[in-house]
């Protein structure tokens, strides 16, 4: 599996990718593996305000629904389009295309209690 050094994650298998005072948040590679065949997601949050580790969405696979937690307060500035129509992108490509949400993070000294690279795959014992 494929967990890049230039992403944060959290404990609930989301990534993040800081650049400046926004963010990209997807799921991780781990994540979309566990789920399986993901075929739908339910991001409602676009302008909205989210508290850290607070809902912003779901996504559904063949096998369960599992919630989406937003790694740091932030405001929601754009669903990712291309997964309205190709949800299997965040199977395909989770820290490319597959990305999720892009969010103006609120306070970026929230990332401290973010996991390195190192630090997710001991969690996960990969």
């Amino acid at each position: 599996m494929n967990y890049p050094n230039n992403l944060l994650y959290t404990k609930d298998h989301e990534w993040i990718k800081l650049e400046g005072t926004e963010a990209i948040i997807g799921i991780t590679d781990f994540a979309q593996k566990e789920l399986g065949d993901i075929v739908y997601l339910d991001i409602n949050t676009l302008n909205e305000t989210i508290d850290k580790e607070q809902v912003f969405g779901t996504v559904e696979a063949v096998k369960t629904v599992s919630d989406l937690f937003i790694p740091v307060k932030g405001t929601v500035l754009e669903i990712n389009s291309k997964i309205n129509d190709n949800p299997e992108l965040v199977n395909k490509d989770p820290y490319g295309e597959g990305w999720i949400v892009r969010i103006k993070v609120a306070n970026p000294d929230e990332v401290s209690h973010l996991l390195n690279a190192e630090s997710y795959k001991e969690l996960i014992g990969a």
